[in-house]
This record gives C-alpha cells, structure tokens and sequence, in this order.
C-alpha cells in the first residue's frame, strides 16, 4: 500500500472534529469483561420502542424489495394532521442530524454567519463547518438559562441562521414561550430560527413553547423534532422539520431522493399515533426526574433541573475519575467536556432499576475510601 495519496480534501474539512457518540454497550461489555452494562449515556428511551412502530414494521418486511416513498407522502400527511399543519409544512428526514446538514447546505454559503448558544448541541456548528461558515457563540448565563439579548447582540449582516435547542442538550434548561417571540420578533426577516425541539415531549413548564404555533403564524422558523427520543426509534434515523412551505421547498432542493428508508417511514408513521407508549414514557421520566434531584440533593451533588430526559450533574474537579469509576461499574454516562463542561456529567434517565444501579454506584465512589487518585 503507499504511503502518501496526494488527494486533498476542502480545506473547510481539516477544522472538522468527527461527532464523538456515547459509547455502545457491547464496546464496554468487550473492553471491561463485563455481562451487564448500563448506558445512560445518549438520551435514549429505555421503554424500548414504540410497540406499534414494531408490529408496523413487522408487517412492512416483505416490501423490502422496492425503494421506499422518495416523498414520504403518507407520514408528511399523518405528521400534518398530527400537529395541524399542511403536508407542504413537513419534511421528513434521516434523523434530526441530516435536517441540520441539509439547512446548512440549502441556506449557508461561505463566510455567512450561524449564531449557536453554548453548551450546546455540536451538530450546528458542525453543519456550518461543511459549508465553510463561521460560528458565533452566545454563551447561556451562569445558571445555563437562555440570554436572547446575547443572541440579538450578535447579530451582524451576515447572520443566515440563528440555532436554538430547547430544551437544550446538555443543560436541560429552555427557552420561554415570550423570550422566543421576542427573538423571532426583533431579528432581520432574512434570518432563519432553527428551534430544535427533539426533547420537547418531556417539558413540563407551563411557559415552554414547542414553537409549531409560530410556524402556523408565518415567521421564519423551523422546528426539529426526531423520532429517536420518546417514541424510542433511535436505531432507524428518523426526524422532520416544521416550516413555512418556502423554507422547506428550499431544503427539498439539497435533499437525496431516497434519504428515508421504508421501514422508518411505516414505523413512524405507527409511533405518532401510539399515545399510550408516549404517555408510559413521559410518566417514567417525571417520577424518575424527581427521584434524581432528591438523590442527588441527599448525596450533595449540584444539578440543574431538567426539562428533558436527562440531567446535568456537577461533580467538580473529580468528574473525569469519577466516570472512570462508574464505567468500572458497568455504568456508561456522558462526561461534559464534550461540551466545554469537564466538572459536569449528564446522566440520562433509564428504568427504575437502572437509575437505582446509577445511584447506588455513584453513593459509593463519592465515599472518599472508594475514590481512587
């Protein structure tokens, strides 16, 4: 094999940093020799799927021969009826991370400017890398709540796009109903709000905003949502996008004419509409929620209450061995220097034994004779 190849990539590509995943079960399984491993690590809903999207595709199998629906017309029709939309309002995608690229390649060129909050969600900035665009940070306050005068202040003639995650990933925090109005009002109307809504069945204050009342009142706003989080479909990349018909016309130009397989459009098409598999999950994570804070309260631990199905933990300067030491354990969780948070680590919610293994583990590393240097 030689050695060199003389082939050179974008230059835009050599600042790029791959996105860095939780890590799989089976990868610590085979690492640590352990039988039973515990991930919560990447959000995912430990009700397993929704039963429905299985028996559906179940039933689909036997199709697989022909190419799937390039229009994914029957689930653009069910998402519209489903959130009182028009089909035109809807695209259908492979998960929320292929929506993320096709913005970035349908709206950015180069040297445009895309505003992201931090700690955020690192896909954003990772879109606007592809293109060659430059990334403006608006750091959350202290207490990781939204500061939308942050936003507004960095906007300059050549903002495209302004990202906001909410509830945001990794905090938990959101934005309110009136401070997003308040930013779709006051920015240019050339300026694209992406709302990324992926953890919003799990919000429960009476000032969130999932943001679709906006779109059905015509500013420039789209929303993303997936179906990787409550309706526990993860595994088969599925997600769509709300906006105003221009704006998804605009993206359906950049988008691959086959993205959406089969199974995922029959299987999401079955989960909208399986409310009891929503409700059993969403009634897990707030009992659970709850039970964290007072555990983490008891064990002395700060944290910021959540608006999702996670929460961000502070454990100071120990964090990193403290992670070694709950993978140890068998206990796979995130650690926040990801996000430019090295004394944090955010803890997904699981089963009620699950959360009870985390707890238990945690309680005995925190005793200073099980911390390890």
């Amino acid at each position: 094999m030689r050695e060199n190849i003389e082939v050179r990539a974008r230059k835009a590509i050599e600042q790029l940093k791959p996105y860095s995943p939780g890590k799989p079960i089976w990868e610590v399984q085979r690492e640590l020799g352990l039988e039973r491993v515990i991930k919560l690590a990447s959000n995912e809903n430990p009700l397993g799927p929704s039963p429905k999207a299985v028996e559906a595709m179940q039933a689909a199998l036997t199709e697989l021969h022909r190419y799937p629906d390039a229009q994914t017309l029957d689930l653009k029709q069910t998402l519209a009826t489903h959130y009182d939309l028009s089909p035109e309002q809807v695209l259908v995608t492979n998960g929320g991370d292929e929506l993320i690229t096709l913005v970035s390649e349908a709206f950015l060129e180069a040297d445009d400017e895309i505003i992201v909050p931090s700690p955020t969600f690192s896909e954003y900035a990772f879109g606007a890398q592809i293109m060659d665009a430059k990334i403006v940070v608006a750091h959350l306050k202290a207490d990781f709540q939204y500061d939308s005068e942050a936003i507004l202040t960095a906007v300059t003639d050549r903002t495209k796009i302004v990202y906001l995650c909410s509830p945001n990933n990794p905090t938990g925090t959101f934005l309110p109903r009136t401070e997003l109005k308040h930013i779709l009002d006051s920015l240019p109307e050339q300026v694209l709000v992406v709302l990324d809504a992926a953890y919003s069945h799990y919000a429960t204050d009476e000032h969130y905003s999932d943001g679709t009342e906006f779109v059905r009142a015509g500013y420039p706003l789209l929303i993303l949502r997936t179906f990787s989080k409550i309706y526990g479909l993860a595994g088969i990349r599925i997600g769509f996008g709300i906006a105003h018909p221009s704006i998804i016309q605009n993206i359906l130009k950049v988008k691959e004419p086959f993205n959406v397989n089969a199974l995922a459009q029959t299987a999401a098409a079955a989960a909208v509409g399986d409310a009891e598999h929503v409700q059993r999950s969403q009634t897990l994570v707030f009992a659970e929620r709850e039970r964290f804070y007072k555990a983490l309260e008891t064990l002395g631990c700060s944290f910021t209450v959540s608006m999702s199905n996670f929460v961000l933990v502070e454990m100071g300067e120990k964090s990193a061995v403290i992670y070694e030491e709950l993978m140890a354990r068998g206990i796979i969780v995130r650690h926040g220097k990801t996000w430019g948070l090295p004394h944090h680590l955010r803890i997904t919610i699981g089963t009620p034994d699950e959360n009870e293994c985390f707890l238990k583990a945690l309680s005995d590393i925190l005793d200073t004779g099980n911390m390890h240097a």
